[in-house]
């Protein structure tokens, strides 16, 4: 069966992440498949939402782990990869000296997207083909940095916004006053709200608490009351319990408390049953447009 290799590099608030996939190329269409990630624990927010610029350690940590990620792709035999950076670098003064210091020497070059542009490849319309699911869904993807919400109903995107509400926002105090009201005005406005929507959750942080609250082999959703139990548990722990009880990775266990916070403020606000957690994020919508970009290539 003939596959192909490719590769998405995701410079986020949190953590930076690579993310190595196949794509088998069967009769009925593509089978995308993940084949490793690497996370590297490097907090850009906690830089840029709380001094509007990275530091220099930072920057060091950055350069150094995209020289590891270039000979991991090289290793690898990518034909194809694209960085991408969101929220941390989209606010810091320096993120032009610091995507120019990382092409100069890696050879990698990193784009700055919007929050719009990350909704768009987050919130690909085939997860809900894929989920079976009818009707209006709502994606929601929590970082460290923002939350984009995008609403789809079929092909069609009805809507979509960027809110400058994330997990180091929260922790640090940086969340500018009113951020909740305009979330909340956002989904009236969509008729949101007691709507009982269907929501697709997605980053690291759901992707977690999904994990522990997983009633059983197979599911692939959580419940509101499942996801009120996890915070609450969270919440009775020390941050150093947390990582003993649950596993969690020290960059982990801080930010789950406030990701919590604001899946729960939006389920509560919907009123809706389920979120689904397919456990895909950015790195796998740069992988599906990369893949897209491939065969038009390909096809001339």
């Amino acid at each position: 069966m003939k596959y192909l290799r490719f590769a998405s590099i995701d410079i986020g608030s949190n953590a930076i992440r690579l993310l190595f996939s196949y794509v088998f190329e069967t009769k009925t269409g593509p089978v995308f498949r993940k084949a490793l990630l690497v996370r590297v624990p490097i907090r850009l927010g906690a830089d840029s939402f709380t001094h509007g610029y990275i530091s220099p350690d930072n920057i060091n940590k950055l350069v150094d782990s995209m020289k590891s990620f270039k000979y991991l792709m090289k290793a690898h035999g990518v034909i194809s990869y694209q960085a991408y950076a969101t929220s941390a670098m989209r606010e810091a003064s320096n993120s032009v000296h610091i995507t120019d210091r990382v092409y100069e020497e890696t050879g990698i070059p990193v784009k700055i997207i919007s929050g719009e542009e990350e909704a768009n490849e987050i919130a690909s319309r085939f997860l809900a083909h894929d989920l079976n699911m009818i009707g209006p869904v709502l994606y929601v993807d929590v970082g460290g940095g923002s939350t984009e919400l995008t609403l789809v109903e079929g092909d069609e995107k009805i809507g979509q916004h960027s809110f400058d509400l994330g997990t180091i926002r929260l922790l640090h105090h940086t969340v500018e006053p009113g951020i909740w009201k305009e979330l909340k005005y956002w989904l009236k406005e969509h008729h949101l709200n007691n709507s009982k929507i269907q929501i697709i959750g997605s980053g690291g942080n759901i992707n977690k608490i999904f994990k522990m609250k997983r009633k059983k082999v197979g599911d692939n959703f959580i419940t509101p009351a499942s996801l009120k139990s996890a915070y609450a548990e969270l919440l009775d722990l020390s941050y150093e319990d947390r990582i003993v009880k649950y596993y969690l990775n020290p960059d982990r266990a801080d930010v789950i408390i406030p990701a919590c916070e604001i899946f729960l403020n939006i389920t509560d606000f919907t009123k809706t049953k389920k979120i689904y957690v397919p456990k895909v994020g950015l790195s796998d919508g740069i992988v599906r447009s990369l893949y897209r970009e491939h065969k038009v290539m390909v096809n001339g």
